[in-house]
Formats: structure tokens, C-alpha cells, sequence
């Protein structure tokens, strides 16, 4: 299975609680399906964003920026995308793969392990 990084930008004014259920809903999903998580990132809470963006008819200044990595197929990460367009705590969100080599997933130090 490739490893993925999710990118993910929410709103800046959520709670601890509801960022908790947020990424634990997030963690979840690629788990009921076969994939693993190897960890998050916290990139920094309630951060200026470098433009004002418009989801789900409001605009935001500020988010929380966070990572996520994990295994699974893409088919996984094309449902775990869905999930979270749809999901009114998340502004944007996009997801990168970083290897699907055995040899190369060995040698990933991404920030953050």
C-alpha cells in the first residue's frame, strides 16, 4: 500500500473537542478500511491564512493547519476526500502520495517521526 499525506486546513475557531472527533473521524475512515495511520502533524492552530477563502457559503481568515499520513489504497483516499469536502469544520483539503515503494518508505523521515 502507498503512503499518503493528507493536508488539511480547518476552521480556526473549532474547539478542542471538535478538531478531537475531526481527526479521530479522519483516522477512522482509512482504518475501516484496510489502511493504517502512521501519525499527525499539528502545522499551528487559529494561523492567518495566505488569502480569505469561501467554504460552505462563509469566508475564513484563519485556520488550524494539520497533517495526517497513512496507508491504504486509493480508493481509500478518494473516500476519506469526499468525507471531508463535505464536512463543515474543513476549508480545504488535499491529498499527496509520498511513495509506494517498500525501499522508499524505510528511508521517509518527513517532519514530524
Amino acid at each position: 500500500m502507498p503512503l499518503y499525506e493528507l493536508v488539511c486546513i480547518s476552521r480556526g475557531s473549532l474547539k478542542q473537542e471538535s478538531m478531537r472527533t475531526l481527526l479521530k473521524r479522519s483516522a477512522e475512515t482509512v482504518m475501516d478500511r484496510g489502511g493504517a495511520v502512521r501519525g499527525f502533524v499539528n502545522m499551528g492552530r487559529d494561523m492567518p491564512l495566505p488569502y480569505r477563502m469561501k467554504r460552505h457559503m462563509e469566508y475564513h481568515t484563519q485556520g488550524t493547519f494539520w497533517l495526517m499520513h497513512y496507508f491504504s489504497n486509493p480508493k481509500t483516499s478518494n473516500v476519506l476526500m469526499s468525507q471531508l469536502k463535505l464536512d463543515p469544520r474543513v476549508i480545504r483539503c488535499n491529498v499527496v502520495k509520498i511513495t509506494d515503494k517498500v525501499g522508499e518508505m524505510a528511508s521517509f523521515t518527513g517532519e514530524g517521526f
